[in-house]
């Protein structure tokens, strides 16, 4: 059990620290709104992750790959909500740009709603609406645990793992873009983080849309 816990530690390491959605999130929303909010977002993302987990855990996510209809909902629903956020980052940005073309002091902070519930909200949403993570605990967990364990109680071990390691990636995230965005302390970056942040919800979503093989 040891051996097979260390070996998924170190796989779920490299895919943890690869460029992907979540830590996009985290990454906007510490520059943007602050490292507070950022690490909402990440606990939000983290809640997400322990629910899919303990789906799996349960046989749950086998639905995702056994049925057609549940995967594609999912993957619309999916797409259509970081739509919705592309566009929210798109729409703060531009508005921001006028506000501050106008010299209205503190623009982008008035520009962009803080919250951290509404982070947490994000952070949730954008996990548990993406299949791709359950298919992940479902695909990667099974070829880490030994013949003759508990599915189970591996699989809630397995997902441990992954949420501590997860956790200490977005804590680290968070701290460099908010001391970044502190040290700059210009609005013109932080728009630009909105615009690229935009930009890239839009390819996730075209990604998320593009993606209909793992269903059988």
């Amino acid at each position: 059990m040891l051996t097979s816990a260390l070996a998924f530690a170190g796989v779920a390491a490299l895919i943890n620290i690869t460029p992907g959605l979540d830590t996009l999130l985290v990454l906007r929303t510490s520059v943007s709104q602050g490292r507070t909010a950022g690490l909402a977002s990440a606990l939000g993302i983290l809640t997400g992750c322990v629910v899919w987990g303990i789906a799996t855990a349960v046989g749950l996510t086998a639905l995702l790959t056994a049925s057609r209809f549940a995967y594609d909902t999912l993957r619309i629903a999916g797409a259509a909500y970081l739509v919705w956020l592309g566009a929210s980052a798109l729409w703060r940005s531009r508005r921001a740009a006028g506000d501050e073309s106008s010299q209205v002091p503190g623009a982008f902070a008035e520009a962009e709603p803080r919250g951290r519930w509404a982070a947490f909200r994000a952070g949730v949403g954008t996990n548990l609406l993406n299949p791709k993570a359950g298919v992940f605990y479902m695909s990667l967990i099974p070829q880490f645990t030994p013949h003759g364990e508990s599915v189970f109680t591996m699989t809630l071990l397995l997902t441990a793992i992954d949420i501590v390691e997860l956790a200490i990636w977005y804590w680290v995230v968070s701290g460099a873009a908010s001391a970044l965005a502190d040290r700059l302390r210009r609005p013109a970056f932080r728009r630009r983080m909105e615009q690229v942040s935009g930009i890239a919800f839009f390819g996730f979503a075209a990604n998320l849309l593009a993606d209909r093989g793992r269903a059988a």
